[in-house]
């Protein structure tokens, strides 16, 4: 398949940017789910949660565990909700809510077959969804199994893989490509949207569009940075934006975001400066305000 490689600029994703309507309400800007795991692992599905509440998802819960549930609580932001959710029921139930319409799981959510097991619990219910992080060395060498269980929802979900994880997951498939040419090869094999993270990010869809984003500073690499991206596109997501738009949205915004914290930030910062570059998205192009010709 030809591959249409293109610059990741908002002018090529702007006119499927979430619009806020007027007389919207919370639900019209959709209800997304960050899995969490468990107690060790609480920081990374708070700073997704943060992320996708920032980006504009009306509504954002944490799905936790029994004994993760006090330190959510005791440090969550007010706006965002938590539900408990046990490994042993799975997430199957919290989805019997048709409104939630977006799901991320894999940041510190565990490696194994619970992880496993909740994935294609998940993806089951053929909701727009990232996967991330312990998903890939959950499914390590196992590309294929991962491929048939997203079968469900075809293009409708995100991969965030850094370099190391889609080695351990796609293992010994693409490892002979450039990076441009694996990630399409995988996007086409998984039927899903591949950020393959880096200093040029490389964002692929299964029909063989390619999008480079390259606005990230290096101050981007460090703890927690690719949680709050799964955040972002998660929460893109859950505004109805289509998948292969959302995934570039959310890693030029964090490249922004980046670009605002500047020297010495942290993860937790990123979500807190998205809001500038938000409201220049949200001007018109006639305006002169905002990001000029988007090229």
């Amino acid at each position: 398949m030809a591959q249409a490689t293109e610059k990741n600029t908002p002018g090529l994703w702007h006119s499927a940017f979430p619009k806020l309507a007027d007389d919207g309400h919370k639900y019209d800007r959709g209800h997304a789910i960050i899995f969490a795991g468990g107690l060790q692992g609480t920081g990374a599905a708070r700073l997704a949660a943060r992320g996708a509440l920032r980006i504009g998802a009306g509504l954002v819960t944490i799905a936790a565990p029994a004994a993760a549930l006090m330190a959510h609580a005791g440090r969550l932001p007010d706006a965002l909700m938590i539900r408990r959710v046990d490994s042993d029921k799975g997430p199957s139930a919290l989805l019997d809510d048709t409104r939630i319409n977006a799901l991320c799981i894999g940041p510190a959510y565990g490696v194994g077959e619970d992880t496993a097991g909740a994935v294609r619990a998940v993806a089951a219910q053929g909701r727009a969804m990232v996967l991330d992080a312990d998903v890939f060395t959950s499914f390590a060498g196992a590309a294929d199994e991962l491929a048939s269980i997203l079968g469900t929802s075809p293009g409708n979900t995100v991969l965030t893989p850094h370099a190391g994880e889609f080695a351990r997951l796609f293992a010994d498939k693409f490892g002979d490509m450039p990076r441009r040419e694996s990630a399409a090869a995988a996007a086409a094999h998984m039927d899903a949207i591949i950020v393959l993270k880096g200093t040029e990010t490389i964002i692929a869809a299964p029909d063989g569009r390619i999008a480079i984003s390259s606005n990230a500073p290096p101050d981007l690499a460090t703890a927690g940075s690719g949680d709050v991206l799964s955040g972002f596109i998660t929460g893109l997501l859950a505004q109805n934006m289509p998948a292969y738009e959302a995934a570039c949205a959310g890693v030029w915004l964090h490249g922004e975001a980046g670009n605002i914290a500047g020297a010495g930030l942290i993860a937790d910062d990123l979500p807190e400066v998205i809001r500038a570059p938000l409201s220049a998205l949200r001007k018109p192009r006639s305006s002169g305000i905002g990001f000029g010709d988007w090229s």
